[in-house]
């Protein structure tokens, strides 16, 4: 069903409006805007009335639900509808499934190498932020170990001066803040060791701050080296190293400040640029927000440089010089992807071509996703050239039903493509030749349906219509056909006041055949019994005539028998037909049931003249008691399966005669029935089913 082509508004404003107004008053939505905006505007009127208060806040928060619900429903009917109409189209359905399949998952796999790739470089670079602090913090400690190896040797307050500005002199060409001191020892340290003092002397401009003045006791009179802060204002970070002289009291102290000299160094090494630089001081058992935050001086306000794309933070761990607390320091930096991979690749693998191994892999890299992006366009591009394909046919298959569905037969879709779209469509065009064929044949059927089941009341009709009314005795019959019509027939033939024929005979086979031998057979019977008395005879007279009439495949058996109330006996020959059931009446000394089936051979067997037939055929003569009970029946009845293929049997059926012989004809005759079709259960009916009900009552 396609979608409504009709546009969400009429044309004409007069017919908007009606339309805007039935969406409000009839429907949810709209009612719910309605209610909202009603609200809200009472609530903004009593507002610059009587003023803000509680209850009409509440009442305004009311109006705000409603228009939040109906906000959500009107949007999940837009997206329903837009859903529909967007997504009516196979194509399109195509298109946006191959995006989610296909092209999502992609941009979702690159975005995670992205951001992993991004993590990975953020932290990389604040390990080699680490890494090279920890390299001037070392060197540091280096600087102030040597200085104090040569201090040791120094005699006087001149030779010691002379000795750091010399240290100084040779570290200010890489460091040029870089400042010395000789500060005296805490009041702890070991006198035994240190035995002699040496004198207070400083080297280097100390602008971050003032020489300390003495070692503090967590030093423990060792050497040390780390992270500290100034204790100016504005403080600074700075590379502190303490190294003591073999035999001396005092400790060589080297600061190197993170300056704009340290800064412009790890720039020019390792591509790092250092921007602002904040502590957070005070216990750590402290909560964060009660300790204080101090903004380091020498933030960079250079300004950001594109090949370093990203801005990163780093934690630095520094030891608060006067406590011997250790405390973070939080670095902002900037580092350029170029830098990392430098870095990690190394200047000392091998180059080829000016390249080194890294510069490879970074091209190899490039080349690769230059390729994959290609592979990724192309592929893009055949998915959707198929879906056009796929969906070109799918639209004229539906144009084509869409054709047939308004009774055109005679379009023919055209087969573009040698696949199974279009075995397809070829299928369709023969299938849209041959509809009117079908159409007729259908036609032709429902004719013959009809036919038949004229036939088969025409058929009911030769039967006896509901039981015989004739003194002294009660005959009821019931034929069920297994299709519309049937070879069974069964016939009550009145002789004279005192006698009646009782016929009952099947056809072989079932269908319109049987119906129309059964149909012959009735009118034959009707004439022979005004000719013969004898049942024995009248078959033979019907067999000479059947023989030369009847197809050689078909067959009829039946059974004849003359009751004389006058005589008191009943009469009867078998052709070949089920026995007969024979339940003696109340007055009976026994009233067992029997069954009774003279010899007889079918009628209508083409390879007897007749003879044979008359050697064979025997006649029965039994006397009538009040109450006897008589059941003729078809195959039909004593052969019904149930769904496990089991017979009813004849047994079972004089078994059930005999149980309810007292019953009247008719409900015994239903009796019967119900206890084949139960037995029977679901299992269909493959046979007709026809018998005759013979009682003896008073004359």
């Amino acid at each position: 069903m396609s979608p409504d082509p009709r546009p969400l508004l009429p044309a004409s404003p007069g017919s908007r409006i009606d339309v805007i107004r039935q969406w409000l008053i009839g429907t949810f939505v709209g009612r719910a805007f309605l209610v909202g905006a009603s609200i809200k505007l009472v609530a903004f009127l009593l507002s610059l009335i009587l003023g803000r208060s509680r209850g009409l806040n509440a009442f305004d928060a009311i109006g705000d639900i409603a228009l939040v619900a109906a906000t959500i429903a009107l949007g999940y009917r837009l997206y329903v509808d837009v859903k529909r109409r967007l997504l009516w189209r196979v194509r399109r359905k195509l298109i946006v499934s191959y995006i989610f399949i296909g092209f999502v998952p992609v941009l979702l796999v690159i975005a995670f190498f992205l951001v992993s790739g991004t993590l990975l470089f953020l932290n990389v670079s604040a390990y080699v932020l680490r890494n090279r602090i920890a390299t001037v913090v070392d060197q540091t400690q280096f600087l102030a170990q040597t200085a104090a190896i040569e201090v040791q040797r120094a005699q006087n307050e001149r030779e010691v001066a002379d000795t750091l500005a010399r240290r100084q002199l040779a570290a200010v060409r890489r460091y040029p803040l870089v400042s010395y001191a000789v500060v005296p020892a805490p009041a702890g340290c070991d006198t035994g060791t240190h035995r002699r003092s040496l004198p207070a002397a400083v080297a280097g401009p100390w602008s971050h701050m003032a020489p300390p003045a003495s070692i503090p006791e967590w030093v423990k009179c060792a050497d040390v080296a780390s992270l500290t802060t100034s204790d100016s204002e504005p403080a600074s970070l700075v590379v502190r190293a303490v190294a003591w002289p073999e035999g001396a009291r005092n400790a060589v102290v080297v600061d190197i400040p993170v300056g704009d000299g340290l800064r412009q160094e790890l720039r020019n090494e390792m591509g790092i640029t250092i921007g602002g630089i904040s502590t957070v001081e005070g216990d750590p058992s402290v909560p964060r927000e009660a300790r204080r935050v101090r903004i380091l001086s020498g933030s960079s306000t250079r300004v950001a440089d594109p090949s370093e794309p990203i801005e990163w933070v780093g934690f630095l761990d520094y030891i608060d010089w006067a406590s011997g607390q250790t405390n973070a320091a939080t670095v902002s930096f900037r580092m350029g992807l170029g830098a990392v991979f430098q870095y990690l690749s190394g200047p000392s693998l091998g180059r080829i071509n000016n390249l080194n191994f890294g510069q490879l892999l970074l091209l190899l890299l490039a080349v690769v996703a230059t390729l994959f992006l290609i592979i990724q366009v192309v592929a893009f591009m055949m998915g959707l050239t198929l879906a056009r394909s796929i969906t070109g046919s799918v639209h004229e298959l539906f144009t084509g039903t869409e054709r047939v569905r308004r009774g055109d037969f005679t379009h023919k879709i055209a087969i573009r493509s040698r696949d199974q779209l279009g075995e397809l469509a070829a299928s369709f065009n023969s299938m849209t030749s041959s509809i009117e064929e079908l159409l007729q044949q259908k036609a032709e059927k429902e004719r013959l349906e009809q036919e038949l089941r004229i036939a088969r009341s025409i058929q009911m009709s030769l039967l006896p219509q509901g039981s015989l009314v004739f003194p002294g005795v009660s005959l009821s019959g019931h034929c069920v056909p297994a299709r519309e019509v049937g070879g069974d027939y069964y016939d009550f033939l009145p002789l004279d006041e005192a006698r009646i024929g009782i016929l009952i005979a099947d056809v072989a086979g079932k269908g319109t055949s049987a119906a129309l031998y059964m149909a012959e057979l009735k009118g034959l019977m009707l004439s022979l019994s005004e000719l013969h008395a004898s049942p024995r005879h009248l078959l033979i007279a019907a067999n000479r005539i059947i023989s030369k009439h009847l197809d050689a495949r078909s067959f009829i058996t039946m059974m004849y028998a003359v009751v004389d109330l006058r005589e008191r006996t009943i009469t009867l020959a078998r052709a070949g037909h089920c026995p007969l059931v024979y339940v003696p009446g109340p007055y009976a000394l026994s009233r067992a049931s029997q069954t009774l089936q003279p010899d007889g051979m079918v009628l209508g067997l083409q390879f007897d003249t007749g003879d044979l037939f008359s050697r064979t055929l025997a006649e029965v003569t039994l006397p009538l008691g009040l109450g006897d009970l008589f059941l003729l029946y078809t195959d039909g009845i004593s052969e019904a399966m149930n769904v496990a293929g089991d017979c009813f049997g004849d047994a079972r059926l004089a078994d059930l005669a005999s149980l309810h012989a007292d019953l009247a004809s008719d409900d015994l005759r239903d009796c019967i029935l119900g206890e084949v079709q139960a037995f029977a259960g679901s299992a269909a009916q493959h046979d007709d089913m026809t018998m005759v009900l013979l009682k003896i009552g008073e004359r």
